[in-house]
């Protein structure tokens, strides 16, 4: 079932147009908040809320599934959604690279996803 989390996630966010996407696979570690984050960023607030959204119904559609938690849509510069299993993380370009949330978990199994014009 988390796999086909991970790839409506990743369609979603590549529907939107997000960027350098990575799924990090968490399951190998303690005290992890869930199995697996994917991670994405995008130029400007509102193609970072655009992305969220679409995330939020492409799942909701395909999958049934509701998003547990959302946080971040006031500003739109990070918005993480919380699928229990699956935490989304949607950046603003510059925050992302500021934050370097991969780097800290180095150690975790990572896919990129390349996307395709």
């Amino acid at each position: 079932m988390v796999n086909k989390l991970i790839e409506t996630i990743v369609s979603a966010i590549e529907d939107k147009k997000g960027k350098n996407i990575v799924s990090l696979d968490l399951s190998g570690f303690d005290g992890a908040i869930c199995s697996n984050f994917v991670v994405c960023n995008a130029d400007s607030t509102t193609q970072v809320a655009a992305i969220a959204d679409g995330i939020e119904e492409k799942v909701r559609e395909t999958l049934g599934e509701k998003v547990w938690r959302i946080e971040g849509q006031q500003n739109a510069v990070w918005i993480a959604m919380d699928y229990v299993d699956v935490v989304v993380h949607i950046f603003q370009t510059e925050l992302r690279s500021f934050y370097r949330l991969e780097e800290l978990w180095a150690d975790a199994p990572m896919v990129k996803y390349e996307y395709e014009e």
